[in-house]
């Protein structure tokens, strides 16, 4: 059986992490800008004028780019949307990730690239066949099976669905990160509730919230008992991995351009290795027990397979916020960097650190670099600790810069 390329998609919420992603050997980057994106509420963004740079970044690295321009569209957002198609033309960006039709029109029409958004719920092969007069690469819908996969990549290959650029129809799948309880994102609760839309990318998320249930008949009322109830567990694939790439899709996107760039190196790594295994034939269950373990490091709600294994219910959350095993915790700033010594310098701006703790340096051009301290110095002496307000130097193999950020890592308490 030959194996098709597989297309790893990384997030990218700010520079550190779109640097995160292409350090950790992802094949492609999506990320927005500004207002007209699903994650305008959760993650930094780009502007305009970050295209050309973001462009020459990745396409220095061999990446793949892709705007997402996937919210609601209204009247007023027409001439903001045409200005960024055309923008994204001038820049050489890859494609456009799109659901209201306005976009996709304008895209074609310009000859831009247009992927189908998940929040057009693409779940049949006719659907496929609609857009494929349109668009290269279908996002199905997040409620699919395998085995619904699988149909439709089967009948894209034997009925021969081929896109605008004249290639056959690639098919796109979520392999890791956010769930929403709602169909494929499309849920009202945050625009009822604060007049704010999940579907322009204000999402509040109630849905993340413990709630009381009162029966208004007698009054009485019920606490949910240890289950968040509309929030569902962090979808992860890496345990059957082998099964979601033998239904023939061609590209995995990984969710969280509201997470830290850490995460994007950690999850990023971690399928690149499960997916070279895969391809080589050395995937197994011993390999992916350490990669659930360097998963459980980085910001999670607990792990489930979503519904692609046909489960009936979901899983919901018992607590709120992150599961993760570790978190980090800001210490100071790049100062200086001496790149004959491969030395560091970092003004201390909160916290201690020590020799022997782990470390995270985050920058827009650094990316994530993780290193463990085996010395140190203070005022040019050797120190074993370091408080607030002073200046400390050590000795590093990667490059690092001034004002890249300094955090240790410390080990949660989850019992």
């Amino acid at each position: 059986m030959s194996i098709r390329k597989v297309e790893l998609m990384a997030p990218a919420g700010n520079w550190e992490s779109l640097q995160a992603a292409i350090n950790a050997k992802a094949d492609s980057v999506y990320f927005g800008i500004d207002q007209l994106n699903m994650r305008a509420r959760a993650s930094i963004n780009f502007s305009v004028g970050d295209l050309k740079e973001i462009g020459e970044r990745c396409e220095k690295a061999g990446m793949k780019t892709y705007l997402t321009l996937n919210t609601i569209i209204y009247d007023h957002d027409l001439s903001v949307i045409k200005t960024l198609i055309d923008a994204v033309k001038e820049a050489n960006i890859s494609a456009v990730i799109a659901s209201d039709q306005a976009v996709i029109n304008y895209a074609f029409t310009q000859g831009v690239e247009v992927h189908i958004s998940t929040q057009l719920n693409v779940t049949n092969i006719e659907t496929v066949k609609f857009y494929s007069h349109f668009a290269d690469v279908m996002v199905l819908s997040r409620e699919l099976s395998l085995i619904q996969i699988k149909k439709i990549c089967d009948a894209i290959i034997k009925e021969d669905i081929r896109g605008p650029k004249g290639r056959l129809i690639e098919v796109e799948i979520f392999a890791h990160g956010a769930l929403c309880v709602a169909v494929s994102g499309k849920c009202y609760m945050s625009l009822h509730t604060h007049n704010s839309s999940a579907n322009r990318g204000a999402c509040t998320q109630n849905c993340r919230k413990t709630y009381t249930v009162t029966d208004k008949e007698t009054g009485i009322e019920l606490d949910i008992d240890n289950e968040y109830i509309m929030s569902p567990k962090d979808l992860c694939t890496l345990d059957f991995l082998d099964q979601v790439l033998d239904t023939g899709v061609t590209v995995l996107k990984i969710e969280g351009r509201g997470r830290a760039p850490e995460y994007v190196k950690t999850v990023i790594e971690t399928y690149r290795a499960a997916i070279d295994d895969y391809v080589d034939g050395s995937y197994n269950q011993d390999k992916v027990k350490g990669w659930m373990t360097d998963l459980a490091t980085v910001y999670n709600r607990d792990f489930w397979s979503g519904y692609y294994l046909g489960q009936v219910l979901g899983e919901f959350n018992n607590t709120s916020g992150s599961k993760a095993t570790q978190k980090r915790v800001y210490i100071g700033k790049g100062v200086h960097f001496f790149p004959r010594a491969g030395v560091a310098e970092f003004k201390i701006e909160a916290q201690h650190i020590s020799v022997g703790d782990e470390i995270i340096i985050t920058g827009p051009t650094t990316g994530v670099v993780e290193h463990t301290i085996t010395e140190m110095m203070v005022n040019e002496k050797s120190a074993e600790k370091a408080e607030k307000g002073v200046n400390i130097t050590f000795p590093i193999d990667e490059r690092v810069r001034r004002s890249d950020k300094l955090y240790k890592i410390v080990k949660t308490n989850l019992d």
